[in-house]
Parts: structure tokens; C-alpha cells; sequence
């Protein structure tokens, strides 16, 4: 029985009340939003892990991707990359591997982590038919699905599957004229392999198959944007429209069969389109939670796209995006190494955190208001413990040690908090 089924039938399953005790909310307020598809629980049903909740009037949460390429795949460095993502904050990991022993790497990093895992099994499937000497066109319906179950029998909590790619958002794409087209893997293989066989995305045709599917591992789908702009001038354009209104449809079938869905979102968006295109999607979509890539504010600044995409993903959080996925420095160059993915989640952290402050999000003014009092105490050791990585702050602030412990090297004596303090009126 999935967790929304459980719910209809008036049961409160222990992973609501788990998420509704993190975030401060009652069990009921949890239970009435999965129900109608507002927050999901991303959690293979063969899986015991912590639950992660992720929607409407819950914490921003963020993802991190992780995984091989066919130029680099090394088992151990991924592990390292999924130790760091954990131990730097992430909620979800997502393992995107297209190089290698994809399973083996998918059932290791699955067996190690803590966290909600999720996959793009479409990758898989198109590796699969490579393997086999075969163009990835001519992988058949049943062999995507058959990875797709696949991927449910490891243990995959939550899956990014392409169905709003339809032959309706592909004409809506030819006649745009985007400068980039399609940017997102996943979408780029579907629509090619939708002309070279002269059919409809069977992940669209035959969704009710999916569904069975995800329904047998309570399998979350997140509903991937095959559309999104890959450039702020593609930005919100007709076939990124298209695409939504699709998910949106989609989205309420499956609630309705009992399966949890997100929707993923753009991309490249300029600062002053994020928030309509949020609520673009809340309005198209009732209200699902919303799963963005970033999104990044300007496409300028390969090496620093983490910081591109974390003023793109605070804004978004705040106007009502639900999960971040991190972007990393090394995002339009490389496969990330191990410290561009702490550095990725922590851009992204700060993101979701000034997102939540925004939303009135319970507790998260808090940490601030601990860390302003520790500053007007001069006291240290609680600065870094209030900091959201008290790693990084201490050992810069040991890396420069004044001569008065009070302070920094930065004012030293004229710190104008110790100055505000000091009593010059006194004898």
C-alpha cells in the first residue's frame, strides 16, 4: 500500500508523523497536503531511511547530484562525493551515472546513504541498448520500463521520468526558435528517440504503466522539465508552457492512482521571470511541489554558476519553490569533483535557508537571531556553532587569531560592537 493509499484509508504511517515532529507541523496538516499532492515523502517502500518531507508549508529542502560519465567513473570517488553532500547538509542525492557498472554503483550508494535517493532511470536504459551494440533509438518500450522497475527493486526512493515531452511540446519547440533547444539529456534522448520510431513518448502514452509501477515500491515521480529553457533568452517560452500544463495533468492522475509526484522546473531564468514562473506552476499544477534546477540568473559566469544559482534559488524558495537542486562551480564544465559538491550544497543551503526566513518557515529566523545575539556577546564558540557551516567559520577565524580574543583581525580594537560595550564614562 503507497503512503497516499495508507492516508485514504486512515492511517497515519510513522514516516508522517516522523516529518510533521522535524518540521513542526501536526500529523493531520501532513497527511491532508499528501493526500491532495501538495507534499510527498520520497521513500522506497523496501527502503528505512530518514524521511524527508518535501512541499507546501515545509522547510526548503535541496538535492545533490551525484554520479559517473563515460570519461570518469570511479566507485569510490562517487561514495566520496555522496559522504560529502550528507555531511554538508543535502536532503536527497540523486545518482545520475552514465559510465561503468551503473546498477552496482546504484545499489552501493543506496546501500551507504541516509538520505532519499533518486535516479533518471531513462540514462540506464539508454546505456543498456549502447552496451548491446545498438543506437539508443532503438531501445523498445519495455526495455525503458523494464529499467524503470528495475530501478524500484534497488531501492530507488524517488525517479526523474521525462512524460511531458510529448509530440504537442515537441511542435511547440520546432516552431519557437530557441537559440539552445532542448538542454536537458533526458529530454534531448526522448524527443530523438520519439522521431527516429515515429511514436508518441511511451512514457506519456502509457502512463498508466508507470504508475503500476511506481505503486509497487511507493516509487515518488518527479516529473522531469525535458523543456526547460537552457538560456535566460529560452526563458518561459511556449513549449516550456506546453510541457507544464502536461505535468500538471499528469501529475493529478497519479495522485488520484495513489502515487506521490513532484514537478521539476527550469533552468535559465532571468531574475525578474522567477517568480511568475512559480506560480505558473503552482496555479498549473494545484499546488505540487515544486523541484527546480537552480534556477541559474545569468548564463555568464561558468566557475561560479553555484553562486548564480543560489540567488536564483532563494528567490525562487521564497516566491514558493519547494526543492532546490544544488549547481555546482563546475556546472557547464565538468563532472564535479568532491569539493564542488560540499561547495554546491552549501550555496544551495544558503539559498533554501533566506528562502524559508522569507516563507516564515517555523524556526528558521531563529538560527539567526542566535547568531546576531552570539555577535552582540562576542562570543565565539557560539558564532560557529549558530553558523550554517561551523567547519569552514572555525577554522577560518583560528586561521587568524588576534591578540585580543574579543575581536577579529578585521577591526581589532575599533570593533564597534566591543566599542559599543566599553563604558569611556567611568573613572
Amino acid at each position: 500500500m503507497t503512503l497516499i493509499k495508507a492516508l485514504q484509508a486512515g492511517r497515519i504511517p510513522s514516516q508522517v508523523k516522523e516529518v510533521a515532529l522535524q518540521e513542526g507541523q501536526t500529523p493531520e496538516f501532513l497527511a491532508n497536503n499528501i493526500r491532495e499532492g501538495r507534499i510527498v515523502i520520497p521513500k522506497n517502500a523496501k527502503r528505512s531511511i530518514k524521511s524527508v518531507g518535501i512541499g507546501n508549508g515545509l522547510s526548503t529542502k535541496i538535492n545533490a547530484n551525484i554520479g559517473s560519465s563515460e570519461d570518469r567513473c570511479n566507485i569510490e570517488e562517487e561514495l566520496l562525493k555522496l559522504k560529502a553532500a550528507v555531511k554538508a547538509g543535502a536532503d536527497t542525492v540523486m545518482d545520475l551515472s552514465t559510465g561503468g557498472n551503473t546498477r552496482e554503483l546504484r545499489k552501493e550508494i543506496i546501500r551507504v546513504s541516509t538520505v532519499p535517493i533518486g535516479t533518471v532511470p531513462l540514462y540506464e536504459a539508454a546505456i543498456k541498448a549502447v552496451k548491446k551494440g545498438r543506437a539508443f533509438v532503438h531501445m523498445s518500450e519495455d526495455e525503458l520500463f523494464d529499467t524503470i522497475e528495475e530501478h524500484g527493486e534497488d531501492g530507488v526512493d524517488f525517479i526523474t521520468v521525462h512524460c511531458g515531452v510529448n509530440r504537442r511540446a515537441v511542435e511547440r519547440l520546432e516552431n519557437e526558435g530557441r537559440i539552445l533547444g532542448i538542454v536537458s539529456r533526458g529530454g534531448a534522448l526522448t524527443a530523438e528517440w520519439m522521431k527516429y520510431n515515429d511514436k508518441e513518448n511511451p512514457l506519456y502514452a502509457r502512463f498508466d504503466r508507470l504508475i503500476e509501477i511506481a505503486k509497487r515500491f511507493d516509487m515518488t515521480l518527479s516529473l522531469g522539465d525535458g523543456m526547460r529553457p537552457g538560456c535566460l533568452a529560452d526563458a518561459t517560452d511556449r513549449c516550456q508552457m506546453e510541457e507544464l500544463i502536461t505535468l500538471g495533468e499528469l501529475a493529478q492522475k497519479a495522485v488520484r492512482e495513489g502515487v506521490q509526484v513532484m514537478i521539476e522546473g527550469p533552468g535559465h531564468v532571468p531574475i525578474n521571470e522567477i517568480e511568475r514562473n512559480i506560480k505558473l506552476q503552482k496555479d498549473l499544477c494545484h499546488g505540487a511541489p515544486f523541484y527546480v534546477l537552480g534556477p541559474l540568473v545569468t548564463d555568464i559566469a561558468p566557475g561560479y554558476d553555484h553562486i548564480t544559482s543560489a540567488i536564483g534559488g532563494a528567490i525562487a524558495g521564497a516566491a514558493g519553490a519547494d526543492f532546490l537542486c544544488y549547481v555546482t562551480p563546475s556546472e557547464h564544465l565538468r563532472l564535479p569533483t568532491v569539493d564542488d559538491v560540499r561547495e554546491g550544497v552549501i550555496a544551495s543551503r544558503i539559498a533554501a535557508h533566506a528562502a524559508d526566513i522569507a516563507k516564515g518557515v517555523n524556526g528558521a529566523l531563529k538560527r539567526d537571531v542566535d547568531m546576531a545575539t552570539a555577535r552582540k556577546e562576542l562570543n565565539w564558540d557560539a558564532q560557529i556553532k549558530a553558523a550554517l557551516d561551523p567547519e569552514r567559520a572555525g577554522i577560518m577565524r583560528n586561521s587568524s587569531a588576534p591578540s585580543d580574543k574579543e575581536v577579529c583581525t578585521m577591526c581589532g580594537s575599533l570593533c564597534a560592537i566591543k566599542v559599543s560595550k566599553s563604558d569611556y564614562n567611568h573613572p
